[in-house]
């Protein structure tokens, strides 16, 4: 299956060539699967058993949906009834779900095969895919770099050919910097569009699950599957979903694209720069009006995230005690020896440090000058784009400051890398919608990405933009795929 198909049309190709049916297709797409899984690690574990019993059920059932048998990968911390949902962590290593997300159900419903155990951060701490318990995942375009996190193995998956589409889970950048890094598409949508049942809680106002695919119209596909009121999810927004794959069509002619100062600062790679400005420059030939524009409280927003994510993570993981489910020590001389063994064994040091981090600015006489003032930020920030949306439809950045870095390169220096999401925080602290596609490569050959956000559930405008550029631009190409990888 490995470099047969370079979008969901292509893979639909493939699976016609061998008969339209999913049941006798499957001992090729597991092997694809897994020669490609060989070279960077991008699945936990590949369920065998259940891709081909539900490559069954579909052949049984004759087609139907728009995604039908089209294999989707599955970040591990959104449930799949009965699949090892770890988390990338040693405390839920056997956990399994007695439930599908929400996201599970719709993607069923539409007839895909979802691959379960995509890599990722651990509980999604991350920025790299380098925490997990189970070991890291390697970059396909140089297996010696981190794909990007939290959800770097959907897209290294996707951008190395083991599946045609993923689901990832963005709190502040988890899907759109791996999508960055991997030269791959990847849409965080609104807060609220997408039902959070299911998804495993890091940051509960910030998370959101969306895809990741190799092309925007894909894209827009796979969000259209998933989006939706949720009445399982107290955070559902009860909101029309428009036809996203036709906004993919849209022109851009007038579109508005506001271009903000602060997200280009002296420490930008040059490659990156330069890129972002050929993408600026391409959107103004295709008769886009491109405008200056401040997002002035930008510079306090990883700040304001390291505050916020760590108190509201120390509160939802507070449930992993050794008692209720998840890994349990076997030695213990106290109960409260139980919990500190079980939890010490069972999470690893980027969980330990966020959920210190989070217990103290929550504690008494702390969380006033941490915790509230952070809130306070965050409202300025969701202020600042509300505002700049008054000027513009469109805001244009970099996804990420710099490319894809070298594996354990900044392992031992968390500050530099929670660095790594300084672009993406903003969208996760107000709630908008964003996403990541490729525009161009920097000198080493690596993928650069190119970050577009839009007002509250304008997801279509999101799309209108992606499209057109993706069309226009000279390295469209990359996010189909190059044939050097997958």
């Amino acid at each position: 299956m490995v470099n047969a198909f370079r979008d969901i049309s292509g893979f639909k190709e493939w699976l016609s060539a061998r008969g339209g049916k999913p049941g006798e297709a499957t001992g090729d797409m597991i092997a694809g699967i897994e020669a490609v899984d060989r070279e960077i690690s991008a699945f936990i574990r590949v369920d065998k058993d259940a891709i081909i019993a539900r490559a069954e059920e579909l052949e049984r059932s004759g087609p139907a949906g728009d995604l039908y048998a089209v294999p989707v990968a599955i970040k591990n911390n959104i449930c799949i009834k009965n699949s090892l949902t770890t988390c990338a962590s040693r405390i839920l290593e056997d956990f399994r779900p007695p439930y599908n997300a929400t996201v599970i159900e719709k993607l069923l419903a539409e007839g895909a095969i979802p691959v379960a155990g995509a890599n990722m951060d651990e509980f999604a701490f991350g920025s790299s895919c380098e925490t997990s318990y189970f070991g890291p995942t390697r970059n396909p375009w140089d297996t010696e770099r981190i794909p990007g996190g939290s959800s770097g193995g959907s897209a290294a998956a996707v951008a190395g050919g083991a599946v045609v589409a993923a689901l990832g889970s963005d709190t502040g950048g988890s899907i759109r910097q791996p999508a960055a890094m991997c030269g791959v598409v990847g849409m965080k949508p609104t807060y609220g569009r997408v039902s959070r049942y299911g998804l495993i809680a890091f940051a509960s106002s910030l998370d959101q699950i969306g895809p990741i695919t190799r092309s925007v119209k894909d894209c827009a596909l796979m969000l259209r599957a998933i989006s939706g009121y949720d009445p399982l999810d107290s955070t559902s927004v009860n909101v029309e979903v428009p036809d996203y794959v036709k906004s993919v069509e849209s022109p851009v002619k007038g579109l508005r694209i506001g271009i903000p100062e602060e997200y280009f600062p002296e420490g930008i790679d040059p490659d990156v720069k330069r890129r972002i400005d050929e993408a600026v420059d391409i959107f103004r030939s295709m008769g886009a009006e491109i405008r200056e524009i401040s997002l002035p409280h930008t510079k306090y927003a990883v700040s304001c995230y390291y505050i916020i994510a760590p108190a509201e993570a120390s509160s939802n993981l507070a449930r992993y005690d050794g008692v209720h489910y998840g890994h349990r020590t076997r030695s213990a001389e106290s109960l409260v020896d139980m919990y500190f063994r079980s939890r010490n064994e069972g999470f690893g040091p980027e969980v330990k440090r966020r959920v210190l981090l989070g217990t103290y600015s929550l504690s008494s006489g702390y969380y006033d000058a941490y915790y509230l003032k952070a809130q306070k930020v965050r409202t300025r920030i969701s202020e600042d784009f509300k505002k700049a949306f008054n000027e513009c439809d469109v805001i244009l950045t970099p996804t990420a400051p710099t490319t894809a870095f070298k594996l354990a390169e900044k392992m031992d220096d968390p500050l530099t890398m929670y660095l790594s999401d300084i672009f993406t925080i903003p969208a996760n602290l107000a709630g908008i919608p964003a996403i990541s596609l490729p525009c161009g490569l920097d000198g080493k050959g690596l993928p650069v990405g190119l970050q577009l956000m839009a007002g509250a559930f304008r997801e279509e405008t999101i799309f209108s933009a992606a499209g057109a550029f993706e069309k226009a631009c000279a390295f469209s190409g990359i996010s189909s795929g190059r044939d050097d990888v997958g």
